[in-house]
């Protein structure tokens, strides 16, 4: 277990550079494997050593080695919030047939919310397969289990939070995009596998989220009722706090309403 978290935590940054390059092409529907990665300034090819996660923006402070021009802090911060994300689903989990379900869900989601937040939009390329992977990966961990009960739990949640957020849609298409409603049969399938609870909690932070902070944006930016605001990051983090607490906030919860 003490060295599952820092492998975990180190395969994060790994992922995490690769997904800097999905973020910045999958919207440009541009191939994510050729070519290699280059700067966008002068085109050159990022040499191995500058491609180093982290490290090599350190080294290089900020800038290519080539042209000097500035590379985004967005890069470095990538690679540390998914090595983070990775780490902690880690010491959640620990060394179980099911991590490696929850590992994909966090990497898949840092590259739609991030896309989400760069152009208002949950690619299908990357929401649509990943109910295929979860399936597969949340079923190869009921197979290992022994119990396929989770796993049931887990396509019914997938199922009732997509009827969820498509009778939302359908109601005021206005404020929801259709790649909100796919996005959230995946998380649907994620968080029912740890049980109806978590499956709540997780439909709820997202709407509380992405109400709260939205209406703060708003303010702020002055755009009005009519500014478009993403909602998938939201939905993602309203996820994550109830797969990792879900089930510790709804017993709080219920002990000091029902006294349960």
């Amino acid at each position: 277990m003490n060295a599952l978290i820092p492998a975990a935590g180190l395969l994060g940054l790994l992922i995490g550079s690769f997904l800097n390059v999905v973020i910045h092409r999958v919207p440009r529907a541009q191939s994510v494997v050729n070519p290699p990665s280059a700067c966008p300034g002068c085109g050159k090819e990022i040499r191995a050593q500058d491609n180093i996660p982290v490290i090599s923006w350190l080294m290089l402070r900020g800038r290519c080695r080539a042209c000097g021009e500035s590379i985004s802090r967005r890069y470095p911060l990538v690679e540390t919030g998914t090595a983070l994300l990775f780490a902690v689903l880690a010491a959640r989990f620990g060394f179980t047939a099911e991590l490696p379900a929850y590992l994909y869900l966090a990497a898949v989601g840092v590259a739609l919310a991030m896309i989400d937040i760069d152009v208002k939009r949950l690619p299908d390329v990357l929401t649509l397969p990943s109910y295929v992977v979860g399936a597969v990966l949340l079923g190869a961990a009921a197979t290992a289990q022994g119990d396929v009960d989770p796993l049931i739990r887990a396509v019914l949640g997938a199922s009732a939070m997509f009827a969820v957020y498509f009778a939302l849609c359908f109601a005021y298409p206005a404020g929801m995009g259709f790649g909100d409603v796919k996005l959230s049969g995946v998380l649907g399938l994620y968080t029912a596998w740890l049980g109806w609870d978590v499956w709540a909690a997780g439909l709820l932070f997202g709407f509380f989220l992405g109400g709260f902070f939205g209406i703060g944006i708003m303010l702020v930016k002055k755009g009005g009722r009519k500014m478009a605001v993403p909602f998938g990051p939201f939905m993602l983090l309203g996820a994550l706090i109830a797969i990792l607490f879900g089930h510790e906030l709804v017993d709080g919860y219920l002990s000091l309403t029902v006294g349960a």
